[in-house]
């Protein structure tokens, strides 16, 4: 069958009654490319170029944001059920690609309102067998303690992004936090107060993330590594300044900290060159946690 041009493709999309974008996952931070003019119902902010995550953080909330950014990135298909302007809509999300062979370059982001002419009942069960997937996956992918990824989904992650970095001549930042002094803070209150503190303390570098699209991770014991597209140093040891500064305002007690009364990080940070780097991005990473955990 002969190929539709890009133009029809375009018209046909813009005359779409549902609010749509097309963003582009083989690029850092997901740009929007399309969106058709029922998006304007949405919101009357331009959108075209701006990272995907960022909209929705912008029309939905950050959390929200988090969630569909771990959805993008196990490229796979999805729904949330959100609301815009006292409206009820399902976001639906779905991966795209340019042929066979290809991984998922694009994803379709609709925004299907709740009169559309899917039957109420069909629509509900599709929602539950999609948020059923989910939970499968998010059972492999999290950290079981503290719920952000677990060392094998960060793998992932890292090196998908530094394949991305390392076509755009872009770079990654690496941010390594461990908490200090936290053998000593088991001693004292035992291993399911310590299992808290470890929760409270990476929804805590989660919240901090400057964009939806950067993760963070629980490798190991004591010690999160996050992620962030931003790429001068100065600015990402500010960053993770700030991170330290709002666990430590957590005011969880720390009796046998060597520094505070309360418990505190210690950070390092990595900015990887992807495209001039002569390690692959398990070596990097490895090399990066071995010389911390030393």
């Amino acid at each position: 069958m002969k190929p539709v041009k890009r133009i029809i493709l375009e018209q046909v999309l813009a005359g779409t009654t549902e609010p749509l974008l097309i963003v582009r996952t083989d690029q850092p931070d997901w740009p929007v490319v399309f969106a058709n003019p029922a998006f304007g119902n949405i919101t009357a902010d331009e959108v075209l170029a701006k990272p995907f995550a960022d909209v929705v953080e912008a029309l939905s909330g950050r959390d929200l944001a988090l969630e569909i950014s771990e959805s993008i990135r196990s490229q796979e298909e999805t729904s949330f059920p959100v609301e815009s302007n006292s409206r009820e809509y399902l976001l639906v999300l779905k991966p795209l690609r340019e042929s066979e062979d290809d991984t998922f370059s694009f994803y379709a982001a609709y925004w299907r309102s709740g009169t559309s002419a899917a039957p109420a009942d069909g629509a509900e069960t599709h929602h539950a067998l999609l948020k059923a997937k989910r939970r499968i996956r998010d059972l492999s992918r999290d950290d079981p303690v503290t719920g952000l990824l677990n060392d094998r989904a960060f793998r992932e992650v890292f090196e998908h992004d530094w394949a991305v970095a390392s076509r755009e001549k872009s770079r990654l930042s690496l941010v390594i936090f461990r908490l200090d002094d936290f053998d000593a803070y088991i001693e004292v209150f035992g291993r399911h107060a310590s299992d808290s503190c470890l929760r409270r303390v990476g929804q805590a570098i989660r919240r901090s993330l400057k964009r939806a699209s950067d993760v963070v991770s629980r490798p190991d014991g004591a010690c999160f590594v996050a992620l962030s597209h931003a790429s001068e140093e100065d600015g990402v040891r500010d960053f993770a300044s700030r991170i330290a500064t709002a666990v430590r305002e957590l005011g969880l007690h720390h009796p046998r900290s060597t520094s505070s009364k309360f418990v505190t990080v210690s950070f390092d940070v990595a900015v990887a060159d992807a495209a001039n780097e002569t390690q692959s991005a398990p070596d990097f990473l490895d090399e990066l946690l071995g010389t911390v955990s030393e």
